[in-house]
């Protein structure tokens, strides 16, 4: 009927002055007017199948595209001849249904139209999902660039799932859905999950595209920040009621996500907080401070701490049981601690967590990046809580993350293991490929290099399985190379009698001669997120926006980290490193100020203004004095994945230059 052409013909007039009002093209974009189809890469035929019509994104060539507005809706005269055919179409539409399909070319997750452009406007009309398309893929140059990055990251998905419609903007999001759906991006899903993550996201986008349409935020990124919270397995069966007030809670949970880099707060002196307080402080101190915070010893401030493991298998628990016990001993009674071990799974977490809720006033520190899924779990069930995940770069609305500057004191300790390898050459262990992680390989090799810049640092990691099942098969390695000075692991595990920690030295007899070790004080660090509690800074104006995550991020100068240096060592050196020290905590010295190279080439130039938090943080790449690679997950021995599918760091060029 004509009277739907005109009604058709208006939503586009709408979106043509909408388009004009922001300066944007009106009309359907043609493929070819920025992809040059002789240039482009290979070409894939999909033969027949379903195309979202939100995924339609124009035509592929030039010619009838300004017959439509950028939503398909058309714009000629009703009294056209064009008008007269869509009438048809969409009359036949109605009693018989479009069952010729449209012929279409799908680039970078998005399709474009090459035969039934009206086909294609008359079911948008009708506001149908999807519409029957023989698809031809074209594939594109990998440039490195981050649209082409996540689109092979999608290839891997649709090869398991052969499904369209998700489309993320962040790298490693389609491995992250994997994993929620209990999956991988390796084998073919069976049909039954198909089906669940096919039904469950066409019943969120309903919901969310009709709220939030106009938002700027992609489905697919909001689909996967609400299936991290609330299960992928009901959302099927959900009442519409219940996904939008969902939707509604998680809107700055999604805010934040959209926002990236620009939507963390990254807090690295609890100045930034307000009203600042010293670690240390006199008992009536402390008394006044709870007194007026409405805590005392009959009513305590309880504080919940979650382990992965028992703390004597671990030396990072071990650190933070460690941290627990000195906060609790440090307020004398007006704190109460508890320590929740075992937390393996979301359930053990979400478990404890209803625990501690009992205390509808308690922190949770969650003490691992793995338990940071259940963590945000957590934080949505119990809103009243206040939970925090020891992790670098997971950023959430809901779940503040706090982390060390580990960087700082690695560069140190580089500095002073180049005083002490004659033959130039130094190893360096390392556990996980995670953020943070990163940083302190290369400030080590850095700090190194400023000493002895023929210094090369031999880079293994403790959990790549070609170094064969051995936790200690680094050593061998490095000792059959012949290099003596070595960087272990930061932390000794208590039921660890071997000292292969901090920097040390193997004597040609075998045995260890330790040189300097990192000290973790969580006991300070805890300390300080507990008072901005008690002084009501843990809420500060300005840091505590809907669209901002705030990560603490504290180092040297806030002495939660530092240095121990054997008595043995020459007093120059020694000196050497309380000089850097100095320059670290006065903020003068940064090991990534200046010319930095990778093994790629130069990162950053010699006037350029020294690296950001935020770079330092993510950094994904290794310095050019580094032997090694940044382990992949292929390599990574299978239970120790789990952290690394959260936060670990996706390398760039494969990972560096091999040892």
């Amino acid at each position: 009927m004509i009277d739907d052409y005109v009604n058709a013909k208006k939503r586009g007039e709408r979106a043509r002055r909408a388009a004009l009002a922001k300066g944007e093209d009106p009309y359907l974009p043609a493929l070819e007017d920025f992809l040059d189809l002789k240039d482009a890469g290979a070409e894939f035929p999909l033969g027949i199948r379903e195309v979202p019509l939100s995924l339609i994104a124009g035509t592929r060539t030039r010619g009838r595209q300004n017959a439509f507005a950028s939503n398909f809706m058309p714009l000629l005269e009703p009294n056209s001849e064009f008008a007269v055919k869509w009438s048809r179409l969409y009359d036949s539409q109605l009693e018989d249904g479009i069952r010729e399909p449209i012929k279409v070319y799908e680039y970078l997750n998005r399709f474009y139209v090459e035969e039934g452009n009206k086909r294609v406007s008359v079911m948008s009309y009708t506001g149908a999902f999807s519409i029957t398309g023989n698809v031809t893929r074209i594939m594109p140059v990998r440039d490195g660039s981050e649209r082409v990055e996540i689109y092979w990251e999608f290839l891997d998905f649709f090869r398991v799932t052969e499904f369209f419609e998700i489309v993320f903007t962040k790298r490693g999001s389609y491995a992250q859905l994997a994993e929620l759906a209990g999956m991988d991006l390796k084998t073919p899903w069976p049909d039954e999950k198909r089906e669940l993550l096919r039904d469950g996201f066409r019943r969120f986008a309903e919901v969310f595209e009709s709220r939030e349409r106009d938002k700027g935020v992609e489905t697919g990124d909001a689909f996967l920040t609400y299936i991290s919270v609330y299960p992928l397995e009901t959302l099927p069966f959900d009442g519409k009621d219940l996904i939008a007030r969902r939707i509604s809670d998680l809107r700055r949970e999604i805010l934040v996500r959209k926002g990236g880099e620009e939507a963390i707060s990254l807090v690295d002196a609890p100045e930034q907080l307000g009203r600042p307080r010293p670690a240390q402080a006199a008992a009536g101190e402390l008394m006044t401070l709870l007194t007026g915070s409405g805590y005392s010893k009959a009513n305590p401030l309880r504080a919940a701490f979650l382990y992965e493991r028992e703390p004597e298998d671990s030396g990072w628990i071990f650190g933070h049981e460690l941290g627990r016990k000195s906060l609790e001993s440090y307020y004398g009674g007006l704190v109460e601690t508890m320590a929740f071990p075992n937390c393996r799974t979301e359930a053990d977490v979400l478990k404890a967590v209803d625990a501690a809720a009992a205390d509808k006033e308690a922190i949770v520190f969650t003490t691992s990046p793995s338990l940071m899924p259940g963590a945000l779990r957590a934080a949505y069930a119990h809103p009243e809580l206040k939970i925090l995940n020891c992790s670098v770069n997971l950023s959430s609305k809901a779940v503040r993350t706090y982390y060390a500057r580990m960087h700082e004191a690695k560069f140190l300790m580089g500095a002073l293991a180049a005083t002490q390898a004659k033959d130039h050459r130094i190893g360096y262990q390392a556990d996980y490929p995670l953020y943070g992680i990163i940083a302190g390989i290369n400030a080590f090799a850095i700090g190194a290099s400023l000493v002895d810049p023929q210094c090369r640092i031999c880079l293994r990691w403790s959990t790549d399985i070609e170094e064969g099942g051995d936790d200690y098969a680094w050593e061998k390695e490095f000792l059959r190379d012949g290099i003596r000075v070595i960087s272990g692991p930061d932390l000794v595990r208590p039921s660890d009698p071997e000292r292969r920690y901090g920097v040390y030295r193997v004597r040609e007899d075998g045995t260890r001669e330790n040189l300097a070790a990192p000290i973790w004080d969580w006991g300070t660090y805890y300390r300080m997120i507990v008072q901005s509690i008690l002084d009501g800074s843990y809420k500060a104006r300005g840091l505590d926006r809907d669209d901002r995550a705030l990560n603490y991020w504290y180092g040297m100068a806030n002495g939660v980290i530092d240095v121990v240096m054997s008595d043995h060592l020459p007093y120059s050196v020694r000196k050497l490193v309380n000089i850097l020290r100095k320059g670290i905590t006065s903020g003068s010295i940064s090991p990534f100020d200046g010319e930095l190279r990778s093994q790629k080439g130069l990162v950053l130039a010699e006037n350029a203004p020294r690296l950001t938090g935020r770079q330092i943080i993510t950094m994904n790449w290794l310095a050019d004095n580094v032997d090694g690679r940044i382990l992949t997950g292929d390599r990574l021995r299978e239970e120790k994945r789990s952290s690394v599918k959260i936060s670990g760091v996706v390398p760039e060029d494969g990972g560096g230059r091999e040892k």
